[in-house]
């Protein structure tokens, strides 16, 4: 076995392809290559070749440098060297993407190319090829990269739009290794973290015959998040696969994959606010701390009894965010002719999820962060209507005053030293308790050909194929409460109490901490779309420097939404139930209302590149695409680019892309501030100008410097909420954008094969928590470093520390508190980017 080695981010993909280069491969977006390849790492990368890419192209073996679209590779070495914590971690690897990976190993929000900030679903994640859900958005559930994905290959806008579906933004295809059909080959990798992590990943590859090969891995883990957290969750996914190749160079795989993880989730935090730099409240930690703990370890909540039974629903955060997968795919090539060639892969998704998470500040905004005094004085606190129900219910109070569920301490509204030295500020918050479950399945298949014909200098690749998907959805989030607590870490909960003149309690207010019920509607849902999509995209060479693309995809959409109908008449809470409300909130009443839609688009696309000598290329890509969203209205996506691409040798490679995306139309739904029972429709126009650059410079043999990012002015037109003209948001920048965006990774090579040290710096420039651009989160730099040791030819060693410096970085302010949001109390909600971090892995190969 060859020692391992850290060759740079292009080096091993640019070796692997080329030697199976003569072997055939799937002509359709994101296809894996065929060959009975060695490891990369066992080929010393030649000089002076191109990368072959296979996302966003269908002919085979196609350099980038000739692509006509705005391409990105990223190497199994650059995916360890980021040391990613979760899937959007690797997002960043891809210029342009703006990612917020502030929630945790899932759940995270990206967006790209001057879309708001969660335009996820414009962003199609794909494994091997096929989208890893339908919709796109919330696709990192059901993914985690291991030691069985190879590489990471993206396309932004251009044909992503045209050769899968949901993905007019941007594709991002995770390859996985192939099975080996010459020897056996396992890895194995032991991971941890001082947060608490600790992680192992196994693969294991052998033939069975010189025809028939497998492949199996996986990992297993335990972490309690990156926060502060009594808790640690567990979990563990495995995938494997059976290939068996045809003497014509063709394959048929079977592949399966089976997971059942719980992954922690953080939401905002309180931030003070001082000319307009966010800082901590005192007592709270915004690096490390987590407002999440052992008080809410389990709380039943009641709920409609067409939702249970029993009229209680458990929200559990010990169980975070549990998510169950399990899958079956098989995938097909097969050449019919010299020239004529077929394919398939189709794949069936059984899934779920059960996210417990904690939303400080939801809905009620910074309104809800008020001192512990003021939420005991009736006229001004923000729980007012819950205290005016108090004085009916127990008429001889003298006063009020809360008790902490934890030690029982009751603290009388008179005890005003004691209220204002609580945890050191002094306050207490609301924090809903958003309990979503969600089941069903996502089936899809894309079964085409290719047909290749030459004649002279002109060579002409044609695909065409079909797109085919049945999704459903079936959503429970009934029962999200409110509940009262205080702002430190691992915080308590508080029952607001009535107290007489003695602060002897004589009666509660609330229900174990829980202020109010049903907050966020019935919570009752169903969707399913079944989805046609009819696709060809043409390749034309002519001569050795003028290539010409064009595509196009009809999608046939048949949607439904059963949405619950909320009771006229709210139920009463359960027999034992304290507090003075005395029903569950919005109720589901066992019946919904029902919305059809069958509609149809067209995307397309046409691109040209030329290929000047082969070291230098410049291209060119129009793209007309567009994003389903179930019933609700189709988005359109306009793109122009143009770009060049360079290379020399070892010296230097790289790509500077100037770009214009039109969003037309844009259309979402947000909570209500006012009345979190109701959704607010969004509608506007977005128009993004930008420069994208992405370059590897090598000055000496052991000193590599890559450098991606992305400078754009992205900005909103036409704003509507819920069909009503906000033309004073004409010309702002969208929400959570930053229009700076890039990162600079040194590596140094070790001599004698050693390893690597590099280090990362990440600057994303100023955003803006809302579309009102009312408050400004500032730009930061993070700055993290890493180094791989080479211990002998078998065993590598790993360590990586992210932010060193503890910087303090806001991905976003409070999106539930509406579009117009603001800091005037001196306090805000936001989420937090996490502070220094320490870790590594072992690795061993046999």
């Amino acid at each position: 076995m060859s020692p391992i080695r850290h060759s740079g981010r292009r080096s091993s993909i640019r070796a692997l392809l080329l030697l199976g280069s003569s072997l055939a491969s799937t002509p359709v977006l994101g296809q894996t290559p065929t060959a009975d390849q060695p490891p990369a790492e066992t080929a010393a990368p030649p000089e002076n070749v191109q990368d072959i890419v296979v996302t966003g192209t269908t002919s085979r073996n196609r350099p980038l440098i000739t692509a006509s679209a705005d391409i990105t590779l990223a190497d199994r070495a650059a995916i360890d060297r980021r040391a990613p914590r979760s899937t959007a971690d690797l997002l960043e690897l891809v210029p342009g993407i703006f990612v917020e990976g502030t929630a945790g190993g899932l759940s995270n929000n990206y967006s790209v190319r001057g879309l708001q900030g969660g335009g996820q679903r414009f962003i199609q994640l794909e494994e091997d090829g096929m989208p890893i859900i339908y919709q796109g958005g919330g696709a990192d559930f059901f993914f985690s990269q291991d030691l069985t994905i190879d590489r990471l290959e993206a396309v932004k806008g251009g044909s992503s739009g045209v050769l899968t579906v949901n993905g007019a933004g941007a594709t991002i295809n995770f390859l996985s290794k192939r099975p080996n059909f010459e020897e056996a080959e396992g890895i194995a990798r032991a991971s941890a973290y001082d947060f608490g992590l600790l992680r192992g990943d196994l693969y294991y590859s052998a033939p069975i015959t010189d025809k028939l090969a497998f492949s199996i891995g996986g990992y297993f883990q335990s972490s309690p998040g990156v926060r502060d957290n009594p808790f640690s969750y567990e979990g563990y996914r495995v995938k494997g696969a059976l290939e068996y190749r045809f003497d014509d160079g063709g394959f048929v795989r079977l592949s399966g994959k089976y997971g059942d993880i719980k992954e922690a989730y953080y939401a905002g935090m309180p931030y003070a606010y001082n000319d307009g730099k966010p800082s901590a409240v005192t007592g709270l930690d915004p690096q490390r701390d987590n407002i999440g703990g052992d008080s809410f370890s389990r709380i039943s909540i009641p709920v409609s009894t067409f939702v249970d039974p029993d009229g209680f629903r458990d929200f559990r955060y010990t169980e975070g965010v549990r998510v169950k997968t399990k899958q079956i795919r098989l995938d097909f090539e097969k050449p019919v002719s010299e020239s004529l060639s077929v394919f398939g892969r189709g794949r069936y998704l059984d899934l779920s999820y059960d996210f417990n998470g904690l939303f400080p500040g939801s809905g009620t905004g910074n309104a809800g962060l008020a001192s512990a005094v003021d939420y005991l004085t009736p006229g001004t606190s923000p729980i007012n209507g819950l205290l005016t129900a108090g004085r009916a219910a127990f008429p001889t109070a003298t006063r009020f005053g809360i008790r902490n569920l934890t030690t029982g301490v009751v603290t009388g509204s008179n005890q005003t030293a004691a209220l204002n030295g609580l945890n050191g500020n002094g306050f207490l918050q609301q924090t809903t308790l958003n309990h979503d479950y969600q089941e069903g399945h996502d089936f899809g298949m894309n079964l085409g050909a290719r047909w290749e014909v030459e004649s002279g200098s002109i060579k002409n690749s044609l695909t065409f194929g079909i797109l085919y998907y049945d999704v459903r959805r079936y959503q429970d989030q009934s029962a999200t409460a409110t509940a009262l607590n205080d702002v430190k870490n691992n915080s308590d909960l508080y029952d607001v109490v009535a107290l007489d003149a003695n602060n002897a309690v004589i009666g509660t207010l609330t229900d174990n901490g829980l202020v109010s019920y049903g907050n966020w509607g019935a919570g009752i849902r169903e969707r399913s779309d079944e989805s046609i999509s009819l696709y060809v995209n043409d390749e034309i060479a002519i001569g050795d420097k003028l290539r010409v693309d064009a595509g196009i995809r009809w999608e046939n959409l048949d949607s439904r939404y059963d949405e619950g109908n909320a009771a006229a008449i709210n139920q009463p809470v359960p027999a034992g139930v304290g507090g003075v409300v005395r029903d569950v909130g919005s109720t589901f009443d066992g019946t919904f209302r029902t919305v059809t839609d069958k509609k149809d688009a067209i995307a397309w696309t046409i691109g040209a590149n030329y290929l000047f000598t082969d070291n230098f290329s410049i291209y060119a890509r129009y793209a007309d695409g567009f994003q389903t969203n179930n019933t609700d209205p189709i988005t359109k996506i306009e793109l122009y680019e143009v770009g060049a691409r360079v290379q020399f040798g070892r010296i230097f490679s790289g790509s500077v892309t100037a770009f214009q995306t039109n969003f037309n139309d844009q259309f979402y739904n947000f909570i209500d501030p006012v009345d979190p029972t109701r959704q607010t429709a969004f509608l506007a126009d977005l128009k993004t100008q930008g420069v994208e650059i992405d370059a590897v410079v090598r000055p000496t043999n052991w000193l590599s410097i890559n450098v991606t990012g992305v400078f754009q002015d992205p900005t909103l037109n036409n704003l509507r909420l819920n069909g009503v003209p906000q033309t004073g948001f004409d010309g702002n920048r969208p929400e959570r954008t930053p229009a700076k965006l890039y990162t600079i990774t040194p590596t140094i090579q070790l001599p004698n094969g050693l390893g690597e040290v590099f280090a990362r710096y990440k600057y994303v420039g100023k955003i803006f928590a809302d579309s009102g651009n009312a408050v400004a989160l500032p730009g930061y730099g993070v700055t993290g470093v890493g180094a791989t040791l080479n211990v002998t030819e078998r065993l590598q060693l790993s360590v990586n520390a992210d932010n060193i410096f503890n910087v303090i970085g806001l991905t976003e302010g409070n999106p539930r508190q509406g579009q117009t949001q603001n800091a005037d109390s001196g306090f805000f909600y936001a989420r937090g980017i996490v502070g220094p971090t320490f870790g590594g892995t072992l690795t061993m190969r046999f």
